[in-house]
């Protein structure tokens, strides 16, 4: 191990003493994750490469056993993840996955998550794939390590395997003899190519899966203790704080650098180009450089931004690529009734609570970064291009951050965490970003505009389907260094790699705009924009919040128009049987059909499986509106989720929880302000959010088990359903068919009292 390895070690070891991150802070020292591993046949490569494609979930990028499980001589069982915790509890979850099929107490296992110096390669943790990618991987790589050790001992004891018991680490024979897996496993080498059968226990026993195991997470949470990057520190750790420029591509003229050195605990003031910093021993004095620095600054006048009342019409103007998604034509019956409808939604920014935060190392030619970054391999890439360094001479270790889900800052303030730190050789660098940058340099969701045109025949039947969206992508993650901010403000910038539509099924503005309804006729056309006015990227769900919208809204819209209960008209359109039990169940939790309970509420229901891929929700809600301010409160709602085999219930009723309250604050209220001169959201107050005074007072989540069936990411999936409930209760409540996001606020009270 080299000497800056065991800094960070030693780092490591130091915060997880703190109490936080005792799980996926540590690690093994010097292990480089095997899915890095080269073959030198190319006979043997692309034999693997075809054996792989029917391994379950990350098996079939990282296929080896013990990429992903390590024993050792003394029996310690460390478990990797290329996926990281964001607030989901994906990592108590996919513990106990591989504690389930290992027959092992979790508190038995050293559980790790994305390390670019440990972990295999899984991407991005996102689009609510880490249960179908990872814990499938997880599932089948731990059923097969223990068929193998057990298959060993069978060999050793000279007895069939059907007679050994594993439990806990130690498998035992009827006869009293006993092996420990560290035993085992020197009889047996784990660094092969995992197989596509695997050796899965009986979901009727399952003792771990399917239990609601307390998050490992929230123990330092609830208790004030060292939990995020932010609350990182480090021996001889320095602060920094960044100067961004006032609007997008202004250049620095000048500076006033030489009165910042003379502040009290300055240590540099760094400049690269348009990049500007500066360093200090204290945070606070590197707070107080930052805002005598940033007053100091000249720059030009950069790019103006376009006028927020036309943004729409500018998407109209701006898409330039016609991609037809869904093209069905079938016999039907004949049209007696057309409605159609236009929708939009604003830019809304991640808002994350913390501010985006990094800590980064540079030293003996090597740089390590720890980082709340949805993917440490993209990442670890992208610096490696900014910095000229070789891949290898970076680590990009994952830090859970008290920020958000989707693509907001992590990225960038590492980026200019690794460029601070280069320049301060051996001293560890943490560096934050303002609230201003949080919010003014976000990567935004973009704007969207949806229509719709739909024809009942004279049963109250949909005999034909049209549907546009004109948006971007919704994902401009790091796939090359002119992704990431600081490295297009440089004296040699780099430009970002071209926006490229995101294909179905999953999609990206397109993401749900194929409705899983039963419709003879359809055509879906994405009408794609490779630029945006503003800078934008992935939020949670993409797409899927404003086409599951728009599609529930016509939906209610056309079974007003048959004369159908909302519910029953879903179910005649619906085959899935899957989708629906969910249906089912939320309407009969509810006790829909009913009226609602008071004067000025409405009721309102929406279904929705994410990406038509994962998780089925369906939910019933109750809002009430006050008329003479616009503002509106989600008071209740009933909620029903299928994803599959169930791992954590409590961890999957949060996130469908959290789910439908971050979707009534998009919704409802999230917009963000800017003018042709600059962002105006800046703080919170500029940036309203769903404050805890009009949280539900209900959301009651109610879950189907599916022993034995696939994971079904759910994290993602309550966002679209939400908004359409709640676009159609306000109708219930106000008589007013409302299409432009947010929905509540001035807008609605003009609707109401017009």
């Amino acid at each position: 191990m080299s000497g800056n390895d065991e800094k960070i070690d030693e780092t490591r070891r130091r915060f997880m003493m703190s109490g936080a991150l005792m799980v996926s802070f540590s690690m093994l020292p010097g292990v480089k994750a095997m899915a890095q591993e080269v073959i030198a046949d190319e006979g043997a490569a692309v034999h693997i490469g075809k054996a792989t494609q029917a391994l379950a979930g990350s098996l079939k990028t990282n296929p080896y056993l013990d990429a992903w499980i390590r024993i050792d001589a003394a029996g310690k069982v460390t478990v990797h993840t290329g996926k990281v915790e964001l607030g989901t509890g994906v990592r108590t979850a996919l513990l106990q996955v591989a504690a389930e099929e290992l027959d092992m107490a979790p508190s038995l296992i050293t559980f790790l998550t994305a390390d670019t110096g440990a972990s295999p390669d899984e991407g991005l943790t996102a689009g609510s794939h880490t249960m179908a990618d990872s814990g499938s991987a997880l599932l089948n790589a731990a059923a097969q390590v223990r068929g193998l050790l057990v298959d060993a001992a069978a060999t050793h004891f000279r007895v069939s395997s059907g007679e050994l018991v594993a439990r806990n680490a130690v498998i035992k024979a009827p006869d009293g003899r006993a092996m420990t897996y560290g035993e085992a496993v020197r009889l047996v080498n784990l660094h092969r190519v995992a197989t596509p059968d695997s050796p899965l226990k009986d979901p009727a026993k399952f003792d771990m899966i399917g239990t609601s195991l307390p998050r490992l997470d929230i123990p330092a949470k609830v208790t004030g203790l060292p939990s995020y990057v932010q609350d990182m520190t480090m021996p001889g750790m320095l602060h920094a704080r960044v100067v961004m420029p006032p609007v997008y591509e202004a250049k620095l003229l000048e500076t006033n650098a030489p009165e910042i050195l003379q502040m009290p605990g300055v240590v540099k003031v760094v400049r690269n180009g348009s990049l500007l910093a500066v360093v200090a021993r204290g945070e606070w004095q590197a707070v107080q450089a930052q805002r005598a620095l940033s007053a100091g600054c000249k720059w030009t006048a950069g790019r103006s931004l376009p006028d927020p009342s036309t943004v729409h019409r500018d998407l109209k103007r701006i898409s330039t690529e016609h991609i037809e998604i869904a093209n069905v034509h079938a016999p039907a019956g004949t049209p007696v009734k057309t409605l159609s409808a236009k929708y939009s939604k604003r830019y809304m920014m991640h808002g994350s609570i913390g501010p985006s935060c990094a800590v980064a190392l540079y030293e003996n030619g090597a740089m390590t970064v720890w980082t709340h970054s949805q993917g440490v391999y993209p990442l670890r890439d992208g610096l490696a291009e900014m910095l000229s360094m070789p891949k290898e001479k970076i680590r990009c270790v994952h830090v859970e951050g008290s920020g958000c889900y989707g693509h907001n800052g992590a990225d960038d303030v590492a980026a200019h965490a690794a460029l601070i730190a280069r320049e301060m050789d051996g001293a560890p660098v943490r560096v934050q970003w303002m609230r201003e940058q949080e919010h003014t340099w976000d990567h935004f969701t973009p704007a969207m505009v949806t229509e719709v045109s739909a024809s009942l025949d004279a049963g109250g039947t949909i005999v034909d389907w049209n549907y546009s969206l004109w948006s971007s992508s919704h994902n401009e993650r790091i796939v090359n260094a002119g992704r990431l901010i600081p490295a297009q403000m440089l004296e040699k910038p780099f430009a970002p790699a071209p926006s490229v539509p995101m294909v179905q099924p999953e999609g990206g503005g397109d993401r749900n705009a194929i409705p899983l309804y039963a419709l003879p006729n359809m055509h879906v056309m994405n009408n794609f924009s490779p630029t945006m006015p503003l800078n934008t990227s992935a939020m949670r769900s993409l797409g899927a919040h404003m086409n599951v919208f728009s599609i529930e809204a016509i939906m209610d819209e056309l079974a007003a128009a048959a004369g159908a209960d909302p519910v029953a008209f879903r179910l005649k359109h619906m085959q899935d049987p899957r989708a629906r039990d969910v249906i089912e169940l939320a309407a009969r939790r509810f006790g829909w059909p009913r009226a609602p309970r008071k004067r000025n509420h409405g009721v309102g229901f929406a279904f929705g499986k994410y990406k038509n891929l994962m998780a089925y929700v369906a939910i019933a809600v109750e809002v009430s509106v006050v008329p003479e301010t616009g503002q509106v409160r989600l008071e209740h709602a009933e909620v029903a989720v299928d994803s599959g085999q169930i791992v954590n219930p409590d961890g999957i009723r949060n996130q469908i929880e959290g789910g439908v309250i971050q979707s009534a604050s998009w919704t409802l209220y999230e917009e963000l302000q800017f003018d042709t001169s600059r962002i105006r959201s800046f703080d919170w107050s500029s940036y309203p959010i769903l404050r805890y005074s009009a949280a539900p007072r209900a959301v009651n989540v109610h879950l189907i088990d599916r022993p034995g069936a696939p994971f079904l990411g759910a994290a993602e999936a309550s966002m679209g359903p939400t908004a359409g409930a709640i676009a159609n209760a306000l109708f219930d409540a106000t008589g007013k068919r409302l299409r432009d996001m947010p929905l509540a606020g001035e807008s609605l009270r003009r609707q109401i009292n017009a």
